[in-house]
């Protein structure tokens, strides 16, 4: 459950950190972590080493601990913060620069409840609000992988690029206080079918899906750890890197509230459905976590995910309507839009806007597309997107960027047709919304053959 504020907490959150940071390694002896950690049941099993490895596939380890073209769990991608840039750690067994010289309730200690070996606190960047409710047993796996699973790499931790005084840690101990919960392993038996709590167990653990997908308060924490604790868990989330996670809650339009549990399995292990395509962050999560997983467990996620209910009883169904298609087929383009998207769209999307199924994703219905920000399509139209093959969907698609060719009014344009065609519904978005999108992207202009020239 989410901790509520008050002045009592607050004033015993404050002595707790301030406690930490004077004595820290009396606190890791001392924490209630410590006292029931045990050494791996076997670090030596090579079947213990391959469920720990399964287990960091599904929790998308390396994605994060690996820099583009770095070693993988190196650590040094960089993530831009409101206050300053940070960078993924060093998680490889390297004893000077990696983790190799932790002990088992170090390792639990700062993936569960997010407190390095010093007492530091983690920034939540690690999202060990949600490992907090891992088993034992998995933490035994996981460990086993890290210490003996993967090659050491000795490559030391970047330091923050946040300026004094926010780059103090002791906040971050006040904000773990006060929002992130006490390591406590899964308790399944709030979920009456076994297999809908081992989805739950997935989605919200190890998979950590409410880090990006569920809203975050002015304070940073989510507003909802599990479904148990409201309707914004899992109800989309704020942008990041350009791009707005959508709901994975029930609405039928803007939401998974029209997709089948198939259709949900096909998705989180290829990155396509005939519903839509991954885009941004996802594409990553879909390359080195859930391609991986097996049916099973996919499976579970799937149904789990479609029990969650819609959070807007108000929204209706999509209903596909064919005005737009019949006027681009007439050769009528007159609508604002309609003329760039002739142009530029229809040769992949088609003008019905149902796409090729699996290949070039539908727009109509697209909960993407109708989406209340409309970020990510913006985003995608500016820059293009890259859809990479995976193990059972080999193939590889890319849409191109039109940023360097369409300027600001025209990519408005298009994004609102596309947005309210073939019975889609979704707000307006104006010049000024591309240009804030624009100036936080980059658009590449292709080399132009000798003697051309852009337009405008």
């Amino acid at each position: 459950m989410t901790k509520k504020i008050d002045i009592q907490r607050l004033t015993r959150a404050l002595k707790r950190a301030g406690a930490a940071s004077l004595c820290a390694a009396a606190a890791l002896g001392t924490t209630p972590l410590a006292a029931h950690a045990a050494a791996p049941h076997n670090a030596n099993d090579a079947a213990l080493i391959a469920r720990g490895e399964y287990l960091a596939r599904a929790g998308d380890c390396i994605a994060c601990h690996s820099a583009n073209a770095g070693k993988p769990f190196a650590g040094g991608l960089k993530f831009d913060t409101p206050i300053g840039a940070i960078y993924s750690t060093n998680i490889t067994p390297e004893r000077g620069t990696g983790i190799g010289a932790w002990n088992f309730a170090q390792f639990d200690r700062a993936v569960r409840a997010g407190v390095k070996p010093n007492g530091d606190t983690l920034y939540p960047a690690m999202p060990y609000p949600s490992y907090a409710r891992l088993s034992e047993d998995d933490m035994h796996a996981l460990y086993a992988y890290f210490s003996q699973g993967v090659a050491p790499v000795k490559q030391a931790n970047r330091p923050v690029d946040i300026v004094w005084p926010l780059s103090m840690r002791w906040p971050l101990g006040i904000w773990r206080h006060l929002f992130a919960p006490e390591p406590v392993s899964f308790d399944a038996k709030r979920y009456a079918d076994p297999v809908i709590a081992r989805g739950a167990y997935l989605v919200q653990g190890l998979g950590h899906c409410g880090a990006c997908h569920t809203p975050r308060a002015a304070t940073m924490q989510e507003r909802a750890l599990s479904d148990l604790d409201g309707s914004a868990f899992l109800a989309g989330g704020a942008t990041i890197d350009g791009w707005t996670p959508s709901s994975l809650r029930g609405n039928p339009r803007t939401g998974i509230g029209a997709w089948s549990e198939a259709h949900l399995v096909q998705f989180l292990k290829t990155g396509r459905t005939q519903h839509s395509a991954a885009f941004g962050g996802m594409t990553d999560v879909v390359q080195h976590s859930m391609q991986h997983m097996n049916d099973a467990d996919l499976t579970t996620m799937a149904r789990y995910l479609k029990t969650l209910p819609s959070t807007d009883p108000k929204e209706a169904p999509y209903v596909y309507d064919d005005t737009a298609a019949h006027a681009l087929r007439s050769g009528d383009a007159t609508a604002p839009g309609a003329a760039v998207y002739r142009d530029n769209c229809t040769a992949c999307h088609r003008s019905d806007g149902h796409g090729y199924n699996r290949v070039f994703p539908a727009l109509s219905g697209n909960p993407v597309v109708q989406g209340k920000d409309a970020t990510s399509l913006i985003h995608v139209l500016l820059t293009g997107s890259t859809l990479e093959g995976t193990k059972t969907a080999p193939s590889s698609f890319t849409m191109p960027a039109f940023g360097w060719r369409l300027n600001d009014q025209e990519v408005a344009d298009v994004t609102n047709f596309v947005r309210n065609s073939w019975g889609n519904t979704g707000s307006t978005v104006s010049s000024t919304d591309v240009a804030r999108v624009r100036k936080t992207v980059t658009v590449h202009t292709p080399e132009m053959p000798r003697g051309a020239a852009l337009s405008h």
